[in-house]
């Protein structure tokens, strides 16, 4: 687990702890927003609330699976800034389209860190349920379709702007990245897999007891190939794939534009 992921995983449960015993916490940090500039903090502090176990479960989740990797690949301080402006995107659509709703949960932020993976990663399979797989670009499409129906036909009780802001700040974040930053690099690596060199010696350093069973086979399949035929024989998406379970002090940095 990356370290901001870690981070606001653990702060957000504390706080839904916090709601539990404290109740009126909650309408103290939601955000209404209507009465933002009398309760600015609130833009930020609504992400760290939720409704209840199934709302934070199903939030914490998607942010343990689709964070760490994003996180890997854009560093702490760009996920950082990713996480956060797409929950703030978030909260501005609501104020756009739905001013007198008071919202919360973390949703919109990971939703930004969703789309964030599926720009990176489109044809990675995501298993709804564990049952049913799904493409990731063709996942962040459905959830989009979902909030726009939700949130024009006035859909209760999910804050659809939220998502749908959610989604438009990464994709505005991601853009500014691809503008000034160089991050196509980023995309064309994901894409295309590190390259050879970088996995070269590292490879070697992969626990294999460490790894999950769900990986397992995979990984221990990709090393015996290295071990036939060598690095090079790896497709690009057998590299990307092992460059997840490749420890993060062995990991090359993508140098800076």
């Amino acid at each position: 687990m990356t370290p901001w992921v870690q981070r606001l995983l653990i702060a957000n449960v504390i706080v839904y702890f916090l709601q539990q015993v404290i109740p009126p916490l909650t309408g103290q940090l939601a955000f209404v927003p209507a009465l933002i500039l009398s309760r600015p903090w609130t833009i930020i502090t609504y992400m760290f609330l939720h409704g209840g176990l199934t709302h934070i479960l199903f939030n914490m989740l998607a942010l343990y699976f689709f964070g760490s990797r994003v996180e890997s690949r854009l560093g702490p301080e760009r996920f950082f800034a990713l996480y956060f402006l797409s929950g703030i995107a978030g909260a501005l659509l609501s104020f756009v389209f739905a001013p007198y709703a008071p919202i919360i949960g973390a949703s919109g932020a990971v939703y930004g860190v969703m789309l964030a993976f599926a720009r990176f990663w489109p044809r990675d399979q995501i298993m709804i349920w564990g049952v049913f797989p799904i493409e990731a670009r063709w996942l962040v499409g459905i959830y989009t379709a979902m909030s726009l129906y939700g949130g024009f036909s006035g859909g209760g009780g999910v804050a659809h702007f939220a998502h749908l802001g959610g989604f438009l700040g990464g994709f505005l974040y991601l853009l500014f990245l691809e503008r000034t930053h160089g991050a196509k690099r980023f995309k064309k690596q994901a894409t295309a897999g590190p390259p050879v060199d970088a996995l070269q010696g590292n490879w070697q350093k992969v626990n294999r007891d460490a790894i999950h069973s769900v990986n397992k086979d995979e990984v221990n399949r990709i090393l015996d190939k290295i071990s036939a035929s060598g690095l090079k024989s790896l497709t690009p998406q057998e590299r990307l794939f092992l460059s997840n379970f490749v420890p993060l002090d062995d990991r090359k940095p993508i140098p800076p534009s």
